[in-house]
Formats: C-alpha cells, sequence, structure tokens
C-alpha cells in the first residue's frame, strides 16, 4: 500500500528490510514476514519508514543543488523526454548539460540520441513527491517562458510521436495559464486535422474547449465557436456523426440566434453552415445541405470580392460536390471549373502553392466520371497525383485519394491491371492513416475490387468488397446512400461467380436506400441500371429453375470449379506483341533476388521484350511463396498474371522453410492449386517453339513437367534458363548441374532436366553464381528503390538487411549443423567475407549485425532474367559454349576469375534503371496520361 504498487519502491524497501535483517522466514512454508522494530506495536507497516522516497532517493543526497533543481525540472518534464526539445531551458539554466551529468555519472537517466528516460521510475516517482503543487506550477511556467523568451517556434521541432503544440499545451495548462493551453491545443488540433489524424485532432479540441471554459477573461464569440466547429468537423470525418450533429446544431443555433449582434460576422456564419451542411451531406440529406450552401455561397460571395478567394473557392467547391452527390452533374461541373479558375488565379499571383490546384482537379475529376467522361476524368485525376507526389509525402492522405481516383479511372477505361497497384498503395496508407473501420479504408477496398474485377478475378473482388461492406453497415447508418454504388459493385461481382439470387437481392436492396434518399430524377441512371439488373438477373434465375433447363444446378451451391480459380484455357500468347512467353519458377521469400526478377520482369513486359504467362513458386511452404509472388506482382502491374503452386522443390514434406513477410501477401482465390495444370495450359495457349522457361529456384517442378508431359514440352519450349551452375563446359561431353543451391535442393531433378534437354535438343542457358560476384549490387541501390515510396521497394529493403544477417549466422554454423539448411558448406565465413565485403575480415565469434560492413549485395535471379533476352544476353554477358548433339548450351560465369560479365558498370546502369522506372511508373510517378 505505501508502494502505490511501484516495484522499484517494494524492492527498494525489501533491500533496506535485507540491511537491517528485519525479513525472517517461517518455518514449514515459504512465506515470510517483517520483523518489528517495536515488539508493543502489531502493526507491521509500522516497521517501514514513512518517507519511502528517502530510502530511494538516499543515494543522490549528496548532490549539488543546481543539479538537484535539474532533477526537480526533469520530473516535471516527464518519464521521458527529447533534450532537443527543452533546449531553450538550456541559455538559462544549463539544463541538459546536467541531464546528461546526471545520466553519466550518477544513473538517473538512460538516452538513446537526444531521447532521457528516467533509469527507475522509482526514483522518478521520488522527486516528484518532493515538489509541492505550487512549486510543480512554478517550474512548468519557467519552461513555458523559456520558450517564449528564446523565440521558438514549436513548428520548428519535430515530435516523432504527436505534436510539439500539445506538448507546450501540455506545460501551460499545469502553469494554469489556460489562455496558451488553449491557443496551444488549437493549433495542435489544426496540425493533426491537416494530416487527417482526425481522432487525434478531436482530442485536442476537446482539451482546448476544456481549458477555454477556465479562462476569466471574455472570449470572442469567434474564439468560442471555432474549436467547436473543428470538433464537429472531426467527428463528421470519424463518421461519428450523432455527435457531430450535436456539436454542430449548438454551433448553428448559437449563430444564427446571434447573427444579429456584431460580434458574429458574416465569414463564421458562413462556416457554421458549410460545417453543417458538410455533415447532412455525409449523412446523405443532401437536399438539407444543398439548402444550406444556396444560403451561404451568396455571403461569401458578398464578403469575398476578390477573384482569387481560396476561401471562396472552397465554398463554391463544397456547394458543387454536394451537387454532384444529389445527381445534378451539369451543374457541379460548372461550379467546380468556377473553384479551379479562382484557385488557378490564386496560384497566378502566388498567394498559395499550385499544391491547391490539386482539390479542384480530383472534384472536377470526380464530376466527369459521374458523367462517363473517364478519359477526361483520368487527366483531372493524375493532374492531382503530380502535385500531390510533388508537395506532400506519399503518407498523407491526399496522396491517397488521387491513387484511389486514379486507379478508378483506369478501371473504367479498360486499364484495371494499372489502376491495381494504385489502389493496392491507397488501400495501405488509408489502413495507417484511418485504421480498419473507416469509411475511407472501405472506400479504397471498393475500388481496389472494382479494378480486380475488371482483370477477371471476381473472387478477389467479393473478398473486398465484403470487408467494405461490412464497415460501411457500422460506419453508416443502414440505408445510407454512399452504400449504394458498393452494394452495384457487389451485385456485379456475386453475378461473375455465378451467385444470381444473392446478386438479386443485393441490387434489390440499392433500389430500396435509393429510394429512400432520392428524389424522383435524382440519380435516376443509377436507379434505372439497378432495375435493370434485377429484371435481367430474374429472367436468369427463372431460366435456370425451369423443369426443361438441362442442369438442374442449385444457384446458390456453387460449384467445385467457381470456388477455386477459373479453368478455362488461358489466352493465346500474342509473341510478336507481347514479346517471348515464359513460364517462370521461383522460391521467392528466400531471399530478395527472386523478388527483386519480378519487379525487373514488369520492366521487360513493358518493354514487351518478355511475356510472362504463369509463375509457379516452389519450395515448401509453397503455398505462402505463392500468396507473396501474388501480392507482389499484383502491386508491379502484372495483376492478370497467373500464379500457380508448385512442388515442396526437393524438400521434405514435413519441412518448412522461412518466408518473409510482406503486408502485400494476399491469399487469393485466384491462385491455381495445382501448378503444373497452370503450366500445361500455359504451353498449351502459346506458338509451337515460343516459350522460355526461367528457373531461379529448384528444378524439381521442370521435371516433372518433363516426364508427365514431354511431347507437350518439346514442342513449345525454345529454351530452358536456369539460375544454378554446371561443372566446367570444358570437362566431359555433356553438361552437368554442379553444388549450386538451385541444383542441391533436388540434384537428381537438376541432372534429369540437364541430361533430358541435352537429349531432346532444347538449348539450356545457365548462370552461375560466379556472374552474380561479377555484377555486384551496392546497399545504395536499395535506398534509392526504396525512396520511390512501392511497397514492394520499401520491404525488399527492409528484409535485405535481416537476410544479410541471417545469412551470416548460418555461414557461421559447422557444414553439419542442420540449421544451415542446404546452404553449401564452401559458403564459410571466409567466402561471406569474399562475397559482400570489399576489405578485410570478420571473426567467426562475431554475433552484431553485419549490415553497417556490407559493400556488396549478389543478385543472382535479376541477372538470369537479362539473360533470357537476346539483346541483354548479347550487350551484357560472355558466354561460354557446349555443342552437343549439334545444340548449342550456354553458361555464364565459369569461375571466379571467368565471371562471364563484360562491363560491369555498363549492366548495373542496365538493371538499376530498369528496377526504378518499374517502380515509378507502377505508381504513375512517370506516366503520360
Amino acid at each position: 500500500d505505501r508502494a502505490n504498487g511501484c516495484p522499484l519502491f517494494i524492492e527498494s524497501v525489501a533491500r533496506w528490510a535485507h540491511e537491517k535483517n528485519l525479513i525472517e522466514f517461517v518455518d514449514g512454508s515459504k512465506k515470510m514476514t517483517l520483523k518489528m522494530l517495536d515488539e508493543r506495536s502489531d502493526d507491521v507497516t509500522e516497521a517501514i519508514p514513512r518517507e519511502l522516497s528517502n530510502i530511494v532517493l538516499a543515494p543522490f543526497n549528496h548532490l549539488s543543488p543546481p543539479l538537484w533543481d535539474a532533477l526537480k525540472i526533469a520530473s516535471c518534464i516527464g518519464y521521458s523526454f527529447d533534450s532537443d526539445l527543452y533546449r531553450a531551458l538550456n541559455q538559462e539554466l544549463d539544463l541538459i548539460p546536467k541531464i546528461e551529468e546526471l545520466s553519466e555519472k550518477y544513473g538517473c537517466f538512460e538516452h538513446t540520441g537526444t531521447h532521457f528516460r528516467w533509469k527507475q521510475q522509482a526514483v522518478y516517482e521520488a522527486v516528484k513527491s518532493l515538489l509541492m503543487a505550487n512549486q510543480r506550477q512554478i517550474i512548468h511556467r519557467m519552461i513555458v517562458d523559456a520558450f517564449r523568451a528564446n523565440d521558438i517556434d514549436p513548428n520548428d521541432l519535430v515530435l516523432k510521436e504527436g505534436d510539439v503544440h500539445r506538448l507546450l499545451g501540455r506545460h501551460c495548462a499545469l502553469a494554469e495559464d489556460w489562455g496558451a493551453a488553449f491557443e496551444q491545443y488549437i493549433k495542435a488540433g489544426d496540425r493533426a486535422k491537416a494530416a487527417f489524424n482526425f481522432n487525434e485532432a478531436s482530442k485536442m479540441y476537446e482539451e482546448a474547449i476544456d481549458y477555454q471554459a477556465k479562462i476569466t477573461e471574455q472570449l470572442t464569440f469567434r474564439s468560442r465557436m471555432i474549436p467547436t466547429i473543428n470538433l464537429g468537423t472531426c467527428f463528421r470525418e470519424l463518421a461519428r456523426y450523432r455527435e457531430a450533429e450535436a456539436v454542430l446544431t449548438r454551433c448553428l443555433n448559437e449563430a444564427e440566434t446571434n447573427t444579429a449582434a456584431i460580434e458574429v460576422d458574416d465569414e463564421l456564419h458562413v462556416r457554421v453552415l458549410t460545417a453543417m451542411a458538410a455533415l447532412l451531406q455525409a449523412r446523405s440529406n443532401y437536399d438539407g445541405a444543398r439548402k444550406l450552401y444556396e444560403k451561404a455561397v451568396p455571403i461569401a460571395r458578398n464578403i469575398q470580392e476578390s477573384g482569387s478567394s481560396l476561401w471562396l473557392a472552397e465554398n463554391i467547391a463544397g456547394y458543387a460536390e454536394t451537387l454532384r452527390k444529389s445527381g445534378d452533374l451539369p451543374q457541379a461541373e460548372l461550379h467546380h471549373r468556377e473553384a479551379l479558375e479562382i484557385r488557378t488565379r490564386a496560384v497566378e499571383e502566388k498567394s498559395c502553392t499550385e499544391l491547391e490546384l490539386a482539390v479542384s482537379y480530383t472534384q472536377l475529376g470526380c464530376t466527369l466520371a459521374g458523367m462517363r467522361r473517364h478519359d477526361e476524368a483520368y487527366q483531372q485525376h493524375h493532374r492531382a497525383l503530380g502535385l500531390r507526389y510533388r508537395y506532400l509525402d506519399f503518407s498523407h492522405g491526399l496522396v491517397s485519394e488521387s491513387l484511389n481516383y486514379c486507379a478508378e479511372s483506369l478501371c473504367a477505361l479498360g486499364r484495371g491491371v494499372e489502376g491495381i497497384p494504385l489502389a493496392l498503395h491507397a488501400v495501405e496508407i488509408r489502413k495507417t492513416i484511418f485504421g480498419t473501420t473507416h469509411p475511407a479504408y472501405a472506400h479504397a477496398l471498393s475500388i481496389l475490387a472494382s479494378c480486380y474485377q475488371s482483370v477477371g478475378r471476381s473472387f478477389d473482388a467479393r473478398d473486398c468488397l465484403e470487408k467494405c461492406l461490412e464497415i460501411c453497415e457500422v460506419a453508416f447508418h443502414r440505408n445510407h446512400a454512399n452504400i449504394i454504388p458498393n452494394l452495384m459493385n457487389y451485385g456485379n461481382v456475386l453475378r461473375s461467380t455465378g451467385d444470381l439470387k444473392k446478386a438479386r437481392t443485393v441490387y434489390q436492396r440499392a433500389i430500396a436506400i435509393h429510394q429512400l434518399n432520392f428524389k424522383e430524377g435524382q440519380q435516376a441512371s443509377r436507379l434505372e441500371k439497378c432495375r435493370a439488373e434485377v429484371d435481367n438477373l430474374s429472367d436468369k434465375i427463372s431460366q435456370i429453375e425451369s423443369p426443361s433447363y438441362q442442369s438442374g444446378d442449385v444457384i446458390n451451391d456453387l460449384s467445385d470449379d467457381l470456388m477455386k480459380v477459373e479453368t478455362d484455357p488461358l489466352t493465346p500468347a500474342d509473341v510478336e506483341s507481347h514479346g517471348t512467353p515464359v513460364i517462370l519458377f521461383t522460391d521467392i521469400g528466400r531471399d530478395v533476388d527472386d523478388e527483386m526478377a519480378l519487379v525487373l520482369l514488369s520492366a521487360l513486359r513493358k518493354k514487351h521484350l518478355l511475356n510472362p504467362i504463369a509463375i509457379i513458386t516452389t519450395l515448401s511452404p509453397q503455398d505462402e511463396r505463392a500468396n507473396l509472388a501474388r501480392g507482389s506482382i499484383d502491386s508491379m502491374g502484372m495483376s492478370d498474371v497467373p500464379v500457380g503452386i508448385g512442388s515442396s522443390g526437393g524438400v521434405d514434406d514435413n519441412i518448412e522453410l522461412e518466408v518473409y513477410e510482406a503486408e502485400y501477401s494476399i491469399r487469393s482465390p485466384c491462385i491455381h492449386q495445382s501448378g503444373i495444370e497452370l503450366v500445361y495450359a500455359a504451353l498449351e495457349a502459346v506458338p509451337p517453339n515460343s516459350t522460355q522457361l526461367l528457373c531461379i529456384a529448384s528444378l524439381t517442378d521442370v521435371a516433372t513437367i518433363m516426364k508427365e508431359r514431354e511431347e507437350l514440352f518439346t514442342s513449345k519450349v525454345k529454351e530452358v534458363v536456369v539460375m544454378g551452375g554446371v561443372v566446367s563446359p570444358e570437362i566431359g561431353e555433356t553438361l552437368v548441374p554442379d553444388s549450386a543451391y538451385n541444383n542441391n535442393c533436388d540434384i537428381s531433378s537438376s541432372r534429369y532436366v540437364y541430361r533430358k534437354c541435352q537429349e531432346i535438343g532444347i538449348p539450356t542457358i545457365t548462370l552461375s553464381r560466379w556472374a552474380a560476384y561479377g555484377c555486384p549490387m551496392p546497399p545504395q541501390l536499395f535506398d534509392e528503390m526504396s525512396s520511390t515510396e512501392h511497397m514492394v521497394a520499401r520491404n525488399i529493403r527492409r528484409v535485405s538487411k535481416t537476410s544479410i544477417d541471417q545469412l551470416w549466422s548460418k555461414v557461421r554454423l559447422h557444414p553439419s549443423d542442420p540449421r544451415r539448411e542446404k546452404i553449401p558448406s564452401r559458403c564459410d565465413v571466409n567466402w561471406f567475407c569474399r562475397t559482400f565485403m570489399s576489405e578485410g575480415k570478420l571473426s567467426k565469434d562475431w554475433k552484431a549485425s553485419v549490415w553497417s560492413l556490407v559493400q556488396k549485395l549478389n543478385m543472382y535471379d535479376p541477372l538470369a532474367l537479362l539473360l533470357a533476352v537476346p539483346a541483354y544476353r548479347t550487350a551484357h554477358f560472355a558466354c561460354k559454349e557446349k555443342v552437343v548433339d549439334g545444340v548449342t548450351h550456354l553458361c555464364v560465369g565459369t569461375s571466379e576469375r571467368d565471371t562471364g560479365i563484360k562491363n560491369r558498370l555498363a549492366l548495373f546502369n542496365e538493371y538499376s534503371t530498369l528496377f526504378l522506372s518499374a517502380f515509378e511508373e507502377s505508381l504513375q510517378r512517370k506516366v503520360n496520361h
């Protein structure tokens, strides 16, 4: 009880009692008790000193008064703090140097960089207990005065979590400077609101309103209203509509009541009207919103005579948005173009940056999309995205908005493959900013679903829409108009999956909600579309359920084929238009070079050099690797490329190797459960002698294909490209695989593939590890790729450090240690130093991270991919030939000296440019609209 639950206090008391020999053990039990100092008392607590702080602080009794003062100030600042934020206290008090002295000499604090934390919570609590309330108030006032006296702007300070205005507001409040606290919390709320952190902003505005009530001097009506209006706006953004309505209704009533009063200016009146209008619009009360805007906009026009007023443009645009959502698209376009003209003049007059134009581009784009002018809509959204890329952090909510709308427009233009990377990034950003229960996140899921649907992935679309609708049902009231587009998309998807009855029910609900929210003639085309769908679905259901229908299937019982990926024949490959068909076998998830190869593949696909027709994941757990591959290529603009699950790659079924984590790894219903069957379907769809097999993993699956369908393999495959290695081509009459990792995973299959290819005359092209050593990648390229902000680039950079550290831990082990997995015995500590470090050696006992010591990283698989393209093969690789029965087989890299790389710098420039362009183009950073 005396310790207030603090373990460190209890520890101090126990140590004190032990030193006083007051602890005794009870015989026959594990209990112990305290001996009584006063045998006349039965109260055990009498044995414990009243002032526990005396015990805790005893080691610091010899501190000088200035150091004691520093401890007391630090206890008011908090349990942890950043010294940079309190540099204002150095001029008068020399605080931070004293904190550093207390840390180094007396162990009061521990710190990382500029971040300090009390080493013992007990000491922190004890120092705090020494201060009377008025003393703490004086210290907080001193901190606030120091900020003011040194003219330090909180906007110039950086706080990792939260806002410096909030921090300063806390000190103002504890100093009982209510006016300053009010001001700082308002600024903290404004900053959080601008960053779309509406939850934080609402808390800050509530704090401001609380301190507002403590201010003794009379505040203006505007000062009292602004935080309340902002609070209502945040509640609206958080879909807390009832709270928003209560707050804004109170504001509107006060404003309407006091309109005649001198203190109620017209601008504040407009602000209240438009805040309430935006709430009504969010709640699908478009008539009410329109009336308020029609009252507010004329007042705004009278106030702002300037033709470049951003405030006027904002109000006109708000009115236009209500017109758009109520279905009056021509008037909405007219008003949005007026707002754009006003903002353009403001930019020309340099009263704002061109970023302001992105708002009008976005709103006009949405209006044009509603009018089915999708090409114009995409142009507007792409302009907005370009500006937001230029001026905002990639993680900003407005960037996600533009990514969303660009994806939606691309989908409407039949370019859903290009839209999916944008939609995936929008989902990721909104998940981080808003969380997974917010309508903004649901909207991003809805657009991603539309993109998936447009490329024929109905089951992926269904999963996204079901998550979206689950969020909307909670965030909105049951019959909210915003649910209608999602229901229409869901109905369309259900039709595609064969669930016709459920699709009809969904469309019927959309019609019912429409009739509750719109007057006759509003959004008429949408209503007609829903009715037409219901009629069409009813006809089909009646037809199927009629006795004459042959199948007699029950509609709601989807067949097993529908629950899996569609098994229709693949679209025939167009070699001339799309490049050489290629089937890729990968063990993605082991290290990053497999995923780097997929990135490179997306770049070569855009150049029409290679046309991936199937990607097969192998090596246990191959299904998780398929999930990673699916998510990765989706985000790189290859969502239409099928992915199949291959074999365990020669690994025992009960052994599962690691697969690195990625947020974009998804369990997709469209992944083919049989990768082998997918390969057969892909080969049947290509012209004879046209296809490359690119093997950057175990050769188990290739061996299976050759054994089961040798005739198909021989007729369609023109060459096999392998990342692995062979015994020197100069030895023996045929090529024989060596001990490279990919070969070693299933050496019998590797030997079979090489032997059989040479028997049936299929050329092989082998790239060995020596080639990769001849053109290493500097770690700086990972930083440059990550700067594109692409989710795959960021993850590859993160995983690279982990991978190199894990490899180091494995090569340190004895060759017989099973924890090495299948790493060849030649890969030891010396090999690691030669391979990844320019000079120097590491001790085998080195257990810390080696990332900072690495000078070069080897990218095996991307080089194998470049080798598959004849133009790159000729330009960059010196191949050794091995002729077997008249067929030429190629090998690149036969030894440490003969790497097979013609010009290391030229090759690096080639593939680094391809990597960066792949990431930038998939995010529409350098794409002309």
